[in-house]
């Protein structure tokens, strides 16, 4: 890890060199020096890295690498802070005061390169193992390659025979809501068993309605029922947000009571999650269940006495040598083959791994990145043998050595996941920007930073480092999620080297050095702590218990801050003096009460992202255009009846400014008419409200967008009670990269796919569109389209048809709410690849023998019906309904 703090340091560097050259003159030759040193350190650090663990000397070695890296990062940092604080005074002062902070800083560098020096010699001093200057083939980002895909299923050997007798406990049995339990150790594959059960076709029929909920060890009773709340889809937006744990909880047993339901508890760590939440669970003596996954047999029998608990054994020699073959070599073949001069290798290694699927895995994802020779595999065996010496647990000891295995750049990566909560889904979006934010993603030729920090995420997933959670419709990753001993590595090596800490492992009372401060629900942050976290570098926060001085004792002690996230923290304003945190990269409010933003964001010169959606912003101070690092600016969903940006304080605006916008999501205003929107030649997402006030000045919206060729997504959505019409979009023919469309609002009229719709386009949502003819005349001949969902139209269309040939891509067909459809027609030939159909709301429907021929066929097909969906497909006898 040590590695990729330098790494991520020696960048920041250069980059600072070559940016404030002027302000940096005077130290030119100490900063050289540094990072001289640094570079010559870094070569000798990988093979330290994976050593330290077991060794001492060279864990003190490595620690003192580390600790002089973080000195001289604060030591920078504070010069470029305390010169920015000072440039309000006069310019006498100013020039005084420069070249006080100058000679001090360069006192200080002189100082740490003298530290350095001692901690290179002490290294053979003191008698640490010569290590040898690592290869350079990990040190280099390489280029993105083309990877076979993943298979994401790809551990469910040696389950088949547990799959059905869970399904039969589930399936049959008493009329009793029984609670059907799967327990077995960390890395067994309870959570693979129990989705794979879940996704059942039989199973799923077998059901009225279905959740899926993670308890983990961290949890709320309110969080949990919610989340069984919106799976069954018994709420309205309003209420999730309103109603306190007594009424979701009874409003959950009212809907359950008439219902045939299953309910899936993941990772059950406690039986007081049962007691509370068993509550709500009605036993109607209808065949309804619960299936609990946990690591202990008791809490199975605590939950229902009467059902013994099914318990997960190891892999046999066979399943472990099957499993490690589809890992490495399946790659989307018909079979995994292993090489003869390989077998003998790879059934030792896959030995050491005592049948556990995880460890089994991650092994395999550690040797598909290597070389198919007896050379490289006999080296990943000589260092998975030395691993299991040092330790009693021999599958950390596979984790170990899959995580040291790792290049740096992807260390930094893994390692962040950690940060948050057990269990939790880590949206990818969000990962990418504080992955970027944090210094993680090197450059790589021409590559956006996202780019490469996608394809480090895919490289984690490769490596069954992180598992996918939901993927869009053009396969990429949406969410991820740790496994727990994945996990329970991550922060460990994270406390091992000061990455992170957990709050709850922080002594106010005691002096500490943290980088980066998370805290997870159930926690109360103080700012009593921040007295001794100086040099904190990023905030995180999970917990909504948060106290109201806590902002203004940041910015008040931690000066280097760079990612603060403090969404869905009950904060009402943000202080002025967050414009001195001039470090600051990544700023979330998203989902606060702040009301506004001071005009100092102005002065946040290095901010990559401010997300404020979901809060009660209605006016924004313009020098938020002044920011030209923004990378994402979104904060469309402001309530309000007039246009946020037009209500701007101080002064005119300009977008024009923020040319490295990657995504953009706001109310409509000026701002978006005229050139102005059309020179954000980067900009990748756009996503905007359209407002009465847009509609007066639609002068250039159009022919801007048609400017953006960058666009892979695009959304309007018409905002107020009337719904209003949409801008004539200009021809997207130059859109090669559009993927994504939703339009939300009035269509003047439907266009045909030439004039309007984009070449590559994968997924299309119409909402509120009113027309008058069949649209799926030119909506068939879309290419690539994968993915069609129409709702909420006002208008008259009362058949539509799907000719033999349309629709050749699509895999997702969903209507809902068109209350004056009467009739699909699905000709023979038409949606060949269709899996997933959804009617619902379209109460004058007729289903017609082309489309129950396809209903019956997906039907036959359906191996994974997605979660909290209602399962599988269904009619409805009388409402139109098919789900």
């Amino acid at each position: 890890m040590a590695e990729s703090i330098v790494t991520v340091f020696l960048e920041k560097l250069t980059d600072l060199l070559s940016q404030e050259a002027f302000l940096l003159s005077r130290v030119e030759e100490q900063v050289k020096l540094l990072s001289s040193e640094l570079e010559w350190m870094r070569l000798f650090l990988k093979d330290a890295d994976a050593k330290r663990r077991y060794d001492p000397r060279i864990k003190l070695w490595v620690s003192q690498i580390r600790d002089v890296t973080y000195e001289a990062e604060d030591v920078i940092d504070g010069f470029m802070f305390e010169m920015n604080h000072q440039q309000q005074g006069s310019l006498k002062c100013l020039k005084f005061l420069k070249l006080r902070f100058v000679h001090k800083l360069e006192s200080r560098i002189r100082e740490i390169n003298t530290k350095i020096e001692k901690i290179m010699a002490n290294k053979s001093r003191y008698g640490v193992e010569t290590l040898p200057a690592a290869s350079s083939s990990n040190e280099v980002v390489p280029q993105k390659e083309k990877r076979a895909p993943i298979v994401e299923d790809i551990n469910v050997v040696g389950i088949q025979e547990d799959a059905k007798s869970v399904k039969q406990k589930l399936l049959n049995g008493e009329m009793r809501r029984a609670v059907v339990s799967i327990v077995g150790m960390g890395g067994l594959g309870k959570t693979t068993l129990a989705k794979k059960v879940y996704n059942d076709n039989d199973v799923q029929q077998c059901f009225d309605c279905h959740a899926w909920i993670y308890v983990s060890q961290e949890y709320t009773i309110r969080e949990l029922l919610l989340g069984v709340a919106v799976c069954v889809r018994i709420l309205s937006g309003e209420e999730r947000s309103k109603m306190n744990e007594s009424e979701l909880g009874n409003r959950l047993r009212d809907y359950l009571t008439t219902k045939k339901y299953l309910i899936v508890m993941d990772d059950m760590w406690r039986n007081e999650a049962w007691d509370r939440l068993g509550l709500y669970f009605p036993d109607s003596v209808n065949g309804s269940r619960v299936l609990i996954t946990s690591r202990n047999k008791e809490i199975g029998l605590y939950a229902d006495p009467q059902t013994i608990p099914h318990e997960l054994s190891f892999l046999t020699e066979e399943e472990s040598w099957e499993l490690f073959l589809k890992k490495i070599f399946l790659a989307g073949n018909a079979n995994a083959v292993c090489p003869r001069e390989l077998e003998e290798l790879g059934k030792k290694i896959v030995a050491n791994c005592g049948g556990l699927p995880l460890a089994i895995v991650v092994l395999g994802g550690l040797l598909s990145r290597k070389e198919k020779t007896p050379l490289s595999w006999q080296k990943v065996l000589d260092s998975l043998t030395w691993h299991l010496n040092q330790g009693p647990d021999s599958c950390l000891g596979v984790l170990a050595l899959s995580y040291n295995d790792m290049p740096y750049y992807l260390k930094s990566c893994f390692l962040y996941c950690g940060l948050f909560p057990e269990d939790s889904e880590i949206w990818t979006e969000k990962l990418i920007r504080l992955w970027v934010a944090e210094g993680f993603i090197q450059r790589r030729g021409e590559e956006i930073a996202e780019d490469v920090a996608e394809d480090h995420l895919q490289e984690l997933v490769h490596r069954s480092m992180i598992q996918v959670a939901d993927r869009d419709v053009d396969g990429r990753v949406m969410s991820c999620r740790m496994h727990d001993l994945l996990r329970d590595l991550a922060i460990s090596e994270a406390k091992d080297s000061k990455f992170f800490e957990g709050y709850e492992s922080i002594d106010s009372t005691s002096p500490v050095s943290v980088r980066r401060l998370t805290i997870h629900q159930g926690k109360k942050a103080s700012s009593e702590h921040f007295h001794t976290s100086r040099s904190l570098r990023s905030f995180i926060c999970f917990s909504e218990c948060f106290q109201k001085n806590i902002l203004r004792s940041l910015h008040r002690r931690v000066k280097l801050l760079t990612v603060l996230d403090l969404e869905r923290m009950p904060i009402s304003s943000v202080p002025e003096g967050i414009g001195e945190l001039i470090h600051l990269k990544y700023l979330c409010l998203m989902g606060t009460r702040i009301k506004s933003l001071p005009s100092s964001i102005g002065h946040l010169t290095n901010l990559q992202t401010l997300d404020f959606r979901g809060t009660l912003i209605e006016i924004i101070p313009s020098t938020i255009w002044k920011l030209h690092h923004l990378r994402h600016l979104h904060g469309d969903g402001v309530v309000s009846s007039q246009s946020v940006i037009d209500k701007c304080r101080n002064g005119p605006l300009s977008v024009d400014h923020l040319t490295n916008l990657q995504s953009l999501g706001l109310e409509a205003g000026s701002w978006c008419c005229g050139a102005g929107l059309g020179k954000l030649i980067e900009l990748r997402e756009l996503s905007i409200e359209w407002t009465e006030i847009a509609q007066t000045k639609n002068q250039g919206f159009s022919e801007s967008v048609k400017k953006l060729t960058a666009l892979q997504s695009l959304g309007l959505y018409a905002s107020g009670e009337e719904m209003l019409t949409l801008p004539h979009l200009m021809p997207f023919s130059d859109h090669t990269y559009l993927y994504h469309l939703t339009l939300s609002g009035r269509l003047e009229r439907f266009p045909d796919e030439i004039e309007f719709y984009p070449p590559n386009l994968i997924s299309l949502e119409l909402q509120h569109s009113n027309l008058e003819q069949d649209p799926m005349v030119t909506l068939e001949k879309l290419p690539n389209l994968r993915s069609l969902k129409l709702s909420l139209w006002s208008s008259m269309v009362k058949k539509m048809v799907c000719t033999s040939g349309g629709f050749q891509q699509l895999e997702t067909l969903q209507f809902w709410y068109l209350k004056e459809l009467e009739e699909l027609i699905v000709e023979e030939g038409a949606m060949p690849d269709l899996k997933d159909l959804r009617i619902v709301g379209c109460p004058k429907i007729k289903i017609s023998h082309g489309l129950k021929e396809k209903i019956w066929k997906i039907r036959r097909r359906s191996a994974s019906p997605p979660q909290c969906a209602g399962g599988g497909i269904r009619h409805h006898e009388g409402s139109g309904e098919v789900s």
